[in-house]
């Protein structure tokens, strides 16, 4: 089998047992005032997390505007993280162009430049997951139960968009 398949089942297999770690982490009954659904560190977090998912929905609008020949293979992922958006804000924290700037996130629809090559954009596309799930799985240690559950089901999905982004086209 050749070493790039067992990188990348091997990725995907890691980005799973995180995700399946962290929900049975997000599972415990520990109710302390620290780990409240409601607190304010939960909610940076949730603001955050929708911020992120912005972020990410322009780097696909950006590539799917430079490389309009990837729109099938993209449109499921970009419908997914679309819905990653809406998951976070659902409640009291939205995304706000004004607030992520001031965190030093991007703005709506401002995504770094695409790379010209469709192999190229969907490799960057992958790393920007991969480095999202990554800062998910470990933000799961601080989140209150329902939003680690958020987090790790997110977290999974952006592994495993990584996967399918970086799997030759058929």
């Amino acid at each position: 089998m050749p070493k790039v398949a067992l990188t990348r089942r091997r990725t995907l297999l890691a980005g799973a047992a995180l995700g399946g770690a962290a929900l049975l982490a997000g599972c415990s009954e520990d109710v302390s005032p620290d780990r409240d659904e409601h607190s304010s560190a939960a909610d940076r977090l949730r603001t955050a997390a929708a911020h992120d998912s912005t972020a990410l929905l322009a780097r696909y609008d950006a590539t799917l505007a430079a490389h309009p020949a990837l729109e099938p293979r993209l449109r499921p992922l970009h419908a997914e993280v679309a819905r990653h958006v809406q998951a976070f804000t659902t409640g009291d924290a939205s995304p706000s162009p004004a607030g992520s700037a001031r965190r030093g996130r991007p703005r709506q629809g401002a995504a770094p430049p695409v790379p010209g090559d469709e192999t190229a954009a969907r490799s960057a596309l992958a790393a920007a997951e991969r480095k999202l799930a990554d800062n998910r799985t470990t933000a799961l240690l601080t989140a209150p139960p329902e939003l680690a559950r958020l987090l790790a089901s997110v977290a999974a999905s952006g592994a495993a968009h990584a996967y399918l982004l970086t799997e030759p086209p058929r």
